[in-house]
Formats: structure tokens, sequence, C-alpha cells
């Protein structure tokens, strides 16, 4: 009798708690809380679409452009203000604004999803910017002077260091604001150089000015291919001192060195090189036309056609949607050997375009 009267207290109590329940899901106030919970949920989801969606978009590279069109753009249209320097200036002020105004704007600096989660594209921003100060600093140093005495161009003298700029700053100020100030220098000496009224703004194609340029050039190629080579690791022979017998260094070194990129940097430095040659590429064409009488006479047209096709092999498209790291001959392809390969063999086109400028 125990036993039973104990079973039906126990079952009263189930039921209790069962009907308890079914109000409680009823209950306008835990529906208000669901759907609340349901509402926060879907946006999360929404939010992260978005971001997912946004980041494929910004993650593109721009497409080229074609440097003469561009000129003339800039020019309204007008074939006679395209003097000398004008395409070179104007490609310059070209690769400046598609950094700045390209899909997503500048993200190297972004702070916020998801161009913070981005690395891509980031890396080749700082590729592009690195050939714009070195072009904007032979503007203001060579290309604009006569000669080592002459008087430095007031625009590109305030141009050069703007785009020297912190990359990462985000906040007082901006990199986006002092980047565009180094635009609008640039611009005002574009005007000045186009205007036969304003002498004053020059520039020179001349043979030891383009020498001195592919220098430079030549000393960013030979990194991006160092590294890019590391991406397997290589023991390389130190040839630090070589060539110089009485050559010293601050600190001594190894005969042999172990040199390789690190596995996370890989892709850092892919497309840091895709950002880089994408900007060379530009400002070699623009050199084609207006050096054209200097390459002309020093026989030099192939070599910088040569130069050409090597960058616009290193920027064909890439069908992987990540940068692989295969071994050498390994079953699996590295996309870094491939991209040293077209550098390496643009770097020797500009040696040996050099070495012509350097001939009488």
């Amino acid at each position: 009798m125990n036993r039973i009267t104990e079973l039906g207290r126990r079952m009263g109590q189930g039921l209790q708690k069962l009907t308890l329940k079914v109000i409680n899901l009823y209950h306008p106030q835990t529906w208000k809380e669901k759907g609340l919970m349901w509402s926060a949920g879907l946006l999360l989801v929404t939010l992260i679409i978005i971001g997912i969606v946004l980041a494929m978009i910004w993650s593109r590279e721009p497409e080229p452009f074609d440097v003469r069109a561009n000129a003339l753009e800039m020019l309204n249209g007008d074939e006679t203000r395209v003097v000398t320097g004008a395409t070179t200036v104007t490609t310059t002020i070209r690769l400046a604004d598609t950094l700045l105004d390209k899909p997503g704007g500048y993200l190297s600096n972004d702070v916020t999803p998801p161009s913070i989660f981005l690395d891509n594209i980031p890396n080749w921003e700082f590729g592009v910017i690195l050939q714009i100060r070195d072009f904007s600093r032979a503007l203001r140093n060579d290309f604009s002077r006569s000669q080592s005495q002459s008087k430095e161009d007031n625009d590109l003298m305030k141009a050069e260091p703007l785009f020297n700029f912190d990359t990462y700053s985000w906040m007082f100020p901006p990199t986006e604001r002092e980047y565009r100030k180094g635009v609008q220098f640039l611009q005002g000496y574009l005007q000045r150089l186009t205007d036969p009224e304003q002498p004053e703004a020059q520039f020179y194609a001349r043979a030891d000015n383009l020498r001195d340029w592919l220098h430079v050039v030549e000393k960013r190629l030979g990194s991006l291919s160092q590294r890019l080579s590391a991406s397997v690791g290589q023991e390389r022979v130190n040839t630090d001192l070589a060539g110089d017998s009485a050559a010293t260094q601050s600190t001594n070194t190894s005969a042999n060195l172990y040199v390789k990129t690190p596995w996370m940097e890989i892709d850092d430095v892919f497309y840091e090189s895709r950002g880089s040659t994408w900007a060379l590429l530009h400002l070699m064409k623009a050199i084609e036309i207006d050096f054209e009488q200097v390459l002309a006479k020093k026989n030099a047209r192939a070599s910088l056609k040569h130069i050409i096709r090597e960058l616009e092999g290193a920027q064909e498209s890439l069908f992987s949607p990540v940068i692989l790291n295969g071994s050498g001959f390994g079953l699996v392809a590295n996309h870094s050997l491939v991209m040293a390969s077209y550098i390496s063999r643009a770097n020797a086109a500009v040696i040996d375009l050099r070495n012509l400028l350097e001939q009488g």
C-alpha cells in the first residue's frame, strides 16, 4: 500500500513539472526571449556571410591598365600635353590611386573585420608602395633635375616623404591621408610639367637617370628573388665580402648560411612580390614610351621588352586557393619558386639593360 502511495506521489510531481514546462513554453516572456536569441543568431550569421563575401571581393588583385590611355585620360585627352615624362608621372599617380581606391580601399591599416583578418592584399599593397617610394625618390633626385647641383622641384620634394609614411597608421593621421597628399603634389608637378608656360618643371629622359633608377630596381628584384627561393630552405655560400680583399663587416658570420623563409610568411612574401611586380610592370611600360629615343639610341628596346614580358608572366592568374610550398621537385607545386623564376629572369634583363645604357 505504501509503495502505491509513493508511486502516485511521484507521478503527481512529474505531471506537475510537465504542466509547468508546458505553461512556460507558451508563456509570452519565454517566446520573447527565444525570439531575441533567434534574432541575435540570425544577425550574427548574416554578418559572417557579409564579411566572407566582402573578404572575397576585397582580396581580388586590381587588373592591369593601359599606361598610354591613362595618360590621355588624366590630361583630358589633349595629346599636346603628353610631353616627355607625362606618361611616367601619370602612371605613378594611377598606381597610388589604385592603392587607395580599389575595392575595400587601403587595407593595411584597418583594425576592423573583415579586413583585419586579411593579409594577402595588405602584403600586395606593401609591394606596390615600395615601388612608388623608389620611383618618387628617383623623380625627386634624378628625373626632374638636370645635374647634381640643380634645384629640387618643390612638389616632388614634398611628395616623396609623404609616400614614406608609416603603412600601418590608422589614426593621427591615417596613412591614406598622407598618401593622398603625396598624390596631390604629384598632380601639381604634372600640371606644371605639361604647361609650356612653366618651364621650371622638367623631366629629363636621359640614360644616366634611367640607369640610376634601374640600379634600385635591380636590388629590389634581387631581394624578392632570394626571399622567394628560400621558401624550401637553402644552404648558401656566404658571398657578403666577395670581390674585395680589403672589405670588412661589423660581425663575423659563417662561411655557409642556411636560409629559409618561415612557413607563416611564405604567402606574405609571395603577395608582396605580386604587388611589386604589378607596379613595376606599369612603370616599365611608361618608361618604354618616355625613354623611346634613349632606348633606340642604345639599341636597348629588346632588353626592356624582355623585362616587361617576364613581369607579365609574374602576373599570371593564380588558380590555387592557397599558396602551395612544395619541396623543389616534389609532387606539390611551389608557387614561390615559380614567382622567383620570373623575377630572376626580369632582374637579369634589368642588369643587361643597365649595362647597355652605360655604353656609349
